[in-house]
């Protein structure tokens, strides 16, 4: 039993300042190019950093517009660390393995996991399709002989199931940041008592995480308390 590590790479620029916000949004939207120097996935970079130091490893999900460097996936091999696709455009079966071919395309791997952008009602972009339908993700992994699903859901009491076909589904994370959290229940005191006996997906956004000094300390407390591992 491990704390399982969901890292939804969002934004190639982050959110601050609002020079990064805007080259995020061009990115998401049209195009920019990855350029280190304006700070390309550098809090993705700055995270991975810490994961490596405490030998934790996580699942790493990108989206079209934050497909990682050659440097990013460096890193994401030391680490031991795995890539998958952060599904953006799910109006159909043909766009998923549209966007899970680019993926496997540019990191030079196939990819086995998957988690949707986005849990219904906005819209995240140009290429983003809102409505949140975990069956049909469920059903296309399948199809594809993934071995992972981590669902948006925000009940982590919610158990893993086994969809068939070798896939495993997790409906429900710890959601790191307390927008998608209940404080008052789902505490981080409760995620290091209760992942050492069952296994927990911890969620977490690198740019919201990174912009907050207090998810900073506790993402660094978590990691270092408690083992991780990447489902196989």
């Amino acid at each position: 039993m491990a704390l399982i590590i969901r890292i939804d790479v969002d934004r190639p620029y982050g959110r601050r300042p609002l020079a990064r916000h805007i080259l995020s949004r061009l990115s998401s939207d049209l195009y920019f190019p990855r350029v280190a120097g304006f700070g390309f996935l550098a809090e993705l970079r700055t995270m991975l950093d810490w994961l490596n130091r405490e030998g934790a490893r996580a699942h790493v999900f990108f989206r079209r517009c934050t497909l990682p460097s050659r440097s990013i996936i460096e890193i994401l091999d030391s680490g031991g660390h795995e890539i998958g696709l952060h599904l953006e455009d799910s109006r159909s079966h043909e766009r998923f393995l549209e966007e899970k071919q680019i993926i496997e395309r540019h990191a030079a791997r196939k990819v086995m996991t998957i988690s949707k952008h986005g849990s219904g009602g906005a819209k995240y972009g140009f290429h983003h399709y809102p409505p949140y339908e975990p069956e049909k993700y469920v059903e296309w992994a399948k199809l594809a002989s993934m071995r992972l699903f981590l669902g948006n859901q925000q009940d982590p009491l919610m158990e893993p199931t086994n969809a068939g076909n070798g896939l495993l589904v997790f409906p429900s994370a710890f959601w790191l940041e307390p927008h998608w959290r209940d404080t008052k229940k789902f505490t981080v005191k409760w995620l290091l008592d209760h992942a050492q006996y069952r296994d927990i997906v911890l969620l977490v956004h690198p740019e919201n995480v990174l912009a907050d000094d207090g998810l900073v300390v506790d993402f660094k407390r978590i990691i270092k308390a408690l083992e991780s591992r990447i489902v196989q």
